[in-house]
Parts: C-alpha cells; sequence; structure tokens
C-alpha cells in the first residue's frame, strides 16, 4: 500500500511479537479444541483488522500528546511520537511512526490488555 506516494510497512517490534505469537498459539490451541468463539480469537482479529487499517493509513489511532508519552518508550525505543488504536476486549495497540523519503514504517511496540498499558502509562487502578 501507499500513503502519499510513500510505501507503508507495520513492523512488529520484539515485544508486540512476542504478544502477537501468544495470542495467535492461544487462538490456535482454541480451534484444536473446537473453540470457534472466543476473548482471545477476538482480540486477534482486531489485531488483524488494525494491521490493515495501518497498512491503508498510517494514522489511523489516536496521537498520544507529547507529555503523556511514558519515559518506558523513550528510554526504550527513542522515540518521538506515539500512537495507540483501541482493541476489542480493552486491549490496545501502541505504536511509533518512522518515515523517510522512500517509506513510513508503523513501529507496533505493545499490544496490551488495559492493566498493562495503564501500568505503562502510569494510570492508577480503581
Amino acid at each position: 500500500m501507499k500513503f502519499k506516494g510513500k510505501e507503508i510497512k507495520v513492523i512488529l517490534s520484539e515485544e508486540a511479537t512476542e504478544e502477537y505469537n501468544e495470542l495467535n498459539r492461544i487462538v490456535g490451541d482454541e480451534l484444536q479444541r473446537g473453540v470457534t468463539s472466543s476473548v482471545h480469537q477476538s482480540i486477534f482479529r482486531s489485531v488483524e483488522r488494525v494491521k490493515g487499517w495501518l497498512k491503508e493509513n498510517p494514522f489511523a489511532g489516536e496521537q498520544v500528546q507529547k507529555g503523556l508519552i511514558p519515559n518506558y518508550y523513550f528510554q526504550k525505543y527513542g522515540i518521538t511520537n506515539l500512537w495507540r488504536i483501541d482493541l476489542s476486549d480493552y486491549w490496545r495497540l501502541v505504536y511509533t511512526i518512522q518515515s523517510n523519503e522512500i517509506e513510513i514504517i508503523d513501529f507496533v511496540l505493545n499490544i496490551v490488555d488495559h492493566k498493562k498499558y495503564d501500568k505503562i502509562f502510569g494510570y492508577k487502578g480503581k
């Protein structure tokens, strides 16, 4: 896909790859047991759907204000921007956008449940 004349790539970080693979494994196990509908399957489908959206429009998510970007992402990835998209069952996909003259890369940093998302962003539970 192209966006404003540039190729778009969606790449998963090592951490996001582990999260994605774990979801995929759980869904595979469920399907082998004959489970055709579950929370994990819903989340996995929403991740796949969002990856498709990002290939069409790298800015499909909601941009996180610079002052609200957790230090975790600055320290681990040295990012300058952060975006998020809601997934099924209150999960989140968190990514950053990198660009040059040739391509736009949506680098997926995390695919996380609400509890881990709140922890990363420093939100307190009720």
